[in-house]
């Protein structure tokens, strides 16, 4: 069993993510969307697709994206 490192959660089924060298164990895409999704500067919601790229700011949609512009 692994532990969650986002909620502590003990799980037979929990998964590894590595970003940037450092792996994390998660028990849900929940977990890992919580912990390692950016959240976007316009509406503050965690960016899950693709994104839109302005600068060095990740944005959830153009929408957001435009607001900044």
């Amino acid at each position: 069993m692994a532990e969650c490192d986002c909620c502590g959660n003990e799980y037979d089924g929990a998964f590894e993510l590595t970003q940037d060298g450092k792996t994390y164990t998660f028990d849900s895409f929940q977990c890992a969307i919580q912990q390692m999704a950016p959240v976007c500067p316009s509406c503050h919601c965690k960016v899950i697709g693709h994104g839109v790229d302005l600068g060095d700011r990740t944005y959830c949609c153009n929408h957001c994206a435009g607001q900044a512009s």
